[in-house]
């Protein structure tokens, strides 16, 4: 007999909505905190609540400041699916070099007499919703939680899944004290778009900077083709960004005639992403076939 089986993201994986449902995705939300000491979840995905977060981004002199969901939050949720009849938990965070979200998630299963599985996606964002996709399918072909977890660590150590964007206010990310130790990227380039992609230590590596749209696609094209994702693969693609929805449509174009895109998904970055990352910034998760 299949079990049943339920997926765990948390937000910074700024999954498509329209997904959740079909691939029996659930999202455990994290914490943004002001300056002013107000506090709220990264727990919409609606583009309107969403464009008044980063027009509040925009006119913020000092960012919030994230915080990952509590063993608490993390227990809750999987008390939850265990009460609803499944057979187990797959969860899948966003990677351990940005975020103590796999510490938190991994406390949590231990403390919880269930089965549960905890993935360090060394990804964020719509790296990791291509991750959800693939467990799904095995999940859906009658693989066992055991299985899924290994096929999908097997595909991790193969590259088929990657991110690839670039920010078009590099201060964000300085701000967020993401990339600090990159020196040579702050100060005049700050207003200049600056490629980037999450290497496989699962950290954020800036690699290239221009003044134009086209000039930083470029970039992030040549080095999406040197992490293996060759012209030609068949492929799916994710796009994202904050509040730039206009450009997201040109990649897509610029991606169908480099790959054989298999399927688009649009999503817009959720509130602890977007912190991060500022108003402008576009790019893609890709996972390769």
């Amino acid at each position: 007999m299949m079990g049943k089986y339920k997926i765990l993201l948390d937000s910074t994986s700024d999954f498509p909505k329209e997904q959740l449902q079909p691939w029996d995705v659930d999202i455990v939300p994290l914490y943004l905190t002001w300056p002013d000491g107000t506090s709220e979840k990264d727990d919409t995905r609606d583009f309107e609540e969403l464009k008044k977060f980063y027009e509040k981004l925009k006119s913020s002199t000092d960012l919030p400041k994230s915080s990952q969901p509590t063993v608490e939050d993390w227990k809750a949720k999987y008390l939850e699916v265990k009460e609803q009849g499944y057979d187990g938990i797959l969860v899948i965070t966003i990677s351990s070099n940005m975020s103590g979200t796999f510490n938190s998630a991994s406390l949590a299963a231990s403390e919880v007499d269930f089965p549960i599985k905890v993935v360090d996606s060394r990804q964020a964002s719509t790296a990791i919703s291509p991750m959800a996709r693939f467990a799904r399918e095995l999940f859906d072909k009658g693989d066992d939680l055991e299985t899924v977890e290994a096929k999908l660590r097997n595909a991790m150590a193969e590259k088929r899944f990657g991110a690839f964007f670039y920010v078009s206010d590099f201060n964000f990310l300085v701000k967020g004290g993401r990339v600090s130790r990159f020196t040579g990227f702050v100060g005049s380039v700050l207003k200049i778009r600056v490629a980037i992609y999450i290497n496989d230590n699962g950290e954020m590596v800036p690699f290239g900077r221009a003044r134009g749209f086209r000039a930083v696609l470029e970039e992030v094209l040549k080095k999406t083709q040197e992490q293996g994702f060759k012209p030609g693969d068949t492929v799916d693609i994710y796009l994202v960004s904050c509040d730039n929805m206009e450009e997201l449509k040109e990649i897509e174009e610029v991606l169908k005639g480099v790959y054989n895109v298999k399927n688009v998904y649009y999503t817009p970055t959720g509130k602890v992403i977007s912190t991060h990352v500022g108003p402008g910034q576009a790019g893609y998760g890709i996972e390769r076939y």
